[in-house]
């Protein structure tokens, strides 16, 4: 049998008037240092701590006797919710709430658990099965959600269609496909009290779109802080992400030829596959005129990179939605970017769309990126249009005002 769920695995606080958060707390399942695994590994009990997450959602709504018009679950994490919700609306002839809605922030990432583990649910032998929750031999709480939720909403447009197809749906394209009716996608937005280059306490000056002088200064700062120059004239490429096969950092490394070449700067910071991270070390030993690395992710230095470059390479393989490629464009960083996911959504290619383009648009392979960091490059010969690109990015709404208004009309069409 699964755990049971005690009134002393519940928090509530009031941060605002009108707004109430509920915790579960456990601390056997949720006092460590990451929320789900160790930094190399997932953690082996994340089937008893995310089973136990889902009930407690489930029974903080019956005890306190909620009166939920929607109920909204993230990724696997929360995958089995909707589920429970149901099982327990028929345990107890009682509604919990009017929908379900599940949102897909990265389909790789699935939820998979030994088959035992389904014991653990309480829910009926039925949903064991390939219409349910299993996945080859395991069971998928991001299948289930998939599955189970009245709606599934993704992070982007792009997303939405992408995981469709067997390029991108890992595997769950066909589930997927199942659900395409009831399948929308929204995109986030950004956090404007902390990414505002006006504001932003991070950064050595604040600048604005209609005064960039505090941007020279950032730009300045940032060379100085990596060993360069700091009155250096050329582009400066920077990027801020983990060194993944995702993040597409082997396209940038394949075109090394353009870094030796040209008077440019590459300013990467971030650490993860000891591989990819051992090849950008090298190059940034090979070249240290041109390229340095940074392997820790600093959140001031990350700061200091978005409003520092002039422009943001963000060659990813797949995006669900991305949020650099935001900061970037608030930060009058131009971002070259690969036509995956949200990054399509985000930013307008400014030879495609002369009057609108905010950004470069590439394709997420070597000559791809190759063409795009050339096309960079000319473009910041040419002042006068470059100033005009970085501007339209800056006075883009990203902010989750905006976003917030997607949300709130397609809450409003579910109840």
């Amino acid at each position: 049998m699964g755990d049971s769920f005690k009134s002393g695995d519940l928090w509530s606080f009031s941060p605002q008037a009108n707004l109430t958060v509920n915790l579960i707390c456990r601390d056997e399942y949720y006092d460590r240092k990451f929320p789900y695994g160790n930094g190399e590994r997932d953690y082996d009990d994340n089937h008893h701590r995310f089973i136990f997450f889902g009930k407690g959602v489930v029974e903080v709504m019956r005890s306190l006797d909620m009166d939920v018009d929607i109920l909204h679950g993230h990724d696997w994490q929360a995958g089995l919710v909707p589920l429970f919700l149901r099982a327990a609306e028929d345990r107890y002839s009682t509604n919990l709430a009017i929908r379900t809605v599940h949102t897909i922030h990265n389909i790789a990432f699935q939820g998979l658990f030994p088959m035992r583990s389904f014991y653990r649910t309480n829910l009926p032998e039925e949903l064991m099965g390939i219409d349910g929750v299993e996945y080859f031999g395991q069971v998928s709480s991001m299948k289930a959600g998939i599955l189970f939720a009245d709606r599934v909403t993704t992070v982007s447009p792009q997303y939405a269609q992408e995981i469709q197809t067997a390029e991108f749906g890992c595997g769950l394209e066909g589930v997927i496909q199942t659900r395409v009716e009831d399948l929308i996608g929204l995109i986030n937005g950004i956090d404007t009290a902390v990414w505002n280059p006006a504001t932003d306490p991070q950064i050595p000056a604040p600048y604005t779109a209609a005064d960039l002088a505090g941007k020279q200064l950032c730009r300045a700062e940032l060379l100085k802080t990596h060993g360069f120059d700091p009155q250096f004239k050329g582009p400066i490429f920077g990027m801020v992400c983990r060194l993944t096969e995702q993040k597409g950092v082997q396209l940038v490394l394949e075109n090394q030829a353009f870094f030796e070449r040209e008077a440019v700067k590459l300013i990467i910071l971030g650490g993860g596959s000891p591989e990819l991270e051992a090849r950008v070390q090298r190059l940034a030993k090979a070249l240290p005129d041109r390229v340095a690395h940074s392997a820790v992710l600093n959140e001031k230095l990350s700061h200091l990179v978005e409003a520092g470059s002039d422009f943001f390479l963000m060659p990813s393989l797949f995006e669900p939605c991305g949020l650099n490629q935001m900061y970037s464009q608030a930060y009058g960083t131009v971002p070259v970017v690969t036509k995956v996911g949200g990054l399509v959504n985000t930013v307008v290619d400014f030879e495609e769309s002369p009057e609108y383009g905010t950004g470069i648009m590439i394709e997420p392979d070597a000559a791809g990126v190759g063409a795009g960091i050339d096309r960079a490059f000319a473009l910041y010969q040419d002042t006068k249009t470059y100033q005009k690109v970085q501007r339209r990015g800056m006075l883009t709404d990203f902010s989750w005002d905006r976003a917030a208004l997607a949300y709130e009309e397609f809450y409003a069409s579910e109840v």
